[in-house]
């Protein structure tokens, strides 16, 4: 299987390219990232995944935060250019893209949004598909899903660290 056909890839493109969730974006394909290349902070998938934090800032008009995070992922993008992450996307046209879209952001510009570009057949009716398999989304929601996502799991596995940390710690002491 062709790596752009890995489900987070897909996820990813269906999240991007229809209900523009660029957060649950950055959490996929974190995973698959997390799952491939470890570590390796300059990895294409890393290039995705800073496009759609990007997006996301410049949507919430945090317009220093975007302008970092674009240019590391054009740089990142232009750096892995023969990776095979790009081989079923228009490369040339995503990097004009979102050149377009740093340009805008560095004019403080009304958000616009882009799309990946895929050029392969399959791939695209994959997207399509998670696409109409995925629900619309409140504007306010993805606007400010950071804060507004359910993060109960997150908290309680933070509870339970320290609290085995605390239980190291006193193990270590006595």
């Amino acid at each position: 299987m062709h790596p752009l056909f890995h489900p987070l890839f897909i996820e990813y493109c269906a999240y991007f390219n229809g209900n523009e969730d660029y957060f649950e974006c950055h959490e996929v394909l974190e995973e698959y990232w997390k799952e491939v290349a470890p570590g390796e902070k300059l990895h294409s998938l890393v290039g995705y995944v800073q496009l759609a934090t990007g997006m996301y800032h410049w949507r919430r008009e945090n317009f220093n935060g975007a302008d970092r995070i674009f240019q590391k992922a054009i740089n990142n993008f232009k750096s892995n250019k023969n990776s095979p992450y790009f081989d079923y996307v228009y490369f040339e046209q995503l990097i004009e893209d979102m050149q377009l879209q740093h340009k805008r952001i560095t004019a403080h510009e009304k958000f616009t949004r882009i799309k990946i570009p895929i050029n392969h057949p399959e791939l695209h009716i994959a997207v399509l598909d998670k696409i109409i398999a995925t629900p619309t989304l409140d504007p306010h929601f993805l606007l400010n899903k950071h804060m507004l996502r359910d993060r109960s799991d997150i908290i309680a596995l933070r509870e339970a660290n320290k609290l085995k940390n605390t239980n190291d710690k006193t193990s270590r002491n006595q």
